[in-house]
């Protein structure tokens, strides 16, 4: 396994695997069983880095969610796992009653609700202090200033670590570590969108933002964060569902445009001189990348698992980073 550092205060900051363990259908689609076996073989791997929600899985089971971190905390509890592993969770997308949506029915990013839902996340998780906490996706309805006193303020209480923010557009990310950094606080460091090797399209309208997709990479969000070295990427969703490999496995309208089979192209004859699979080589990509990039692949079976794994350990020659890089 290869790690890096993510968060610069050393006081917060953690060391991490290079790749993260995705446990959003823990407990839900993926049994207890299969489940624990795959936690357990990352942390043997050495593997450090589990991401779950408040939220994951509640589409699955009807409710507001939380059985992914419910079944980390039995896990950690049952192998007496302690802050060796880091594990990162995220609030503001549960919804506030089962059998609704988070769209139209969200707990928001007020200071309450972001109180309320760490101390939630902690019982599940059996944790006294969250490693990371991510604000999951924006909340116009809040003024910005109260989300970023709210997070610090979990911080300055020792209940959180480290502090994220998915899904929200560049600007706001920045104005938000602005108002951070003006008023002496912690702010967001980690960043998690959605990120792989094809591009996606993101003017296509989105649930949340008639603007279009906000919780996709794009070059103004690689761009911010090669200018920010003190921030860290994490890319979820890096292998697509699976549909590099799988032919029932459709890729989406975000990505029909002219430049997904030249740079599948590019992929597979990649892939083919290295004797990798496609996915190995989308996830060495991202971790060796200009950018660093922390991918965050879940997966439902040690199997799977074991095929990301090797991935860490696949390097890519210039040439062949060049090729994949150039490919439009």
């Amino acid at each position: 396994m290869k790690y890096r550092t993510i968060g610069s205060d050393p006081a917060t900051s953690r060391r991490v695997s290079v790749l993260s363990l995705g446990a959003m259908l823990f407990g839900t689609r993926t049994d207890e069983k299969t489940s624990f076996a795959i936690l357990d073989r990352y942390v043997e791997a050495g593997g450090t880095f589990i991401d779950t929600s408040n939220n994951y899985a509640y589409w699955e089971d009807g409710s507001q969610g939380g059985a992914s971190e419910s079944l980390i905390g039995r896990w950690r509890r049952s192998r007496g796992i302690g802050d060796e592993v880091v594990v990162a969770t995220k609030m503001g997308a549960r919804p506030l009653a089962p059998g609704t949506g988070f769209v139209e029915n969200r707990e928001g990013l007020s200071a309450r609700a972001i109180r309320i839902a760490a101390e939630q996340s902690r019982e599940r998780l059996g944790m006294d202090r969250l490693d990371l906490l991510y604000a999951h996706v924006e909340d116009p309805s809040t003024p910005l200033e109260e989300t970023v006193e709210g997070f610090a303020a979990l911080v300055a209480d020792g209940g959180v670590g480290l502090l994220g923010v998915s899904n929200h557009w560049t600007w706001k990310v920045e104005r938000a570590r602005a108002v951070a950094a003006a008023r002496g606080l912690p702010g967001f460091e980690v960043l998690q969108y959605s990120h792989s090797y094809l591009r996606r399209r993101t003017d296509l309208p989105d649930a949340l933002s008639a603007d279009g997709a906000y919780g996709i990479v794009n070059g103004d969000l690689l761009s911010y964060v090669r200018a920010e070295p003190a921030l860290t990427l994490v890319a979820y969703t890096p292998l697509l569902a699976g549909a590099y490999v799988r032919d029932d496995k459709p890729f989406g309208a975000d990505l029909d445009h002219a430049g997904t089979p030249v740079r599948l192209a590019a992929l597979r004859q990649v892939a083919e001189e290295t004797g990798a699979t496609a996915n190995q080589v989308v996830l060495s990509w991202l971790i060796g990348g200009d950018v660093p990039v922390v991918p965050l692949a879940g997966v439902s079976s040690v199997a799977q698992l074991d095929e990301n794994l090797a991935a860490v350990d696949l390097e890519l020659t210039a040439e062949q980073r060049a090729r994949l890089d150039g490919a439009y």
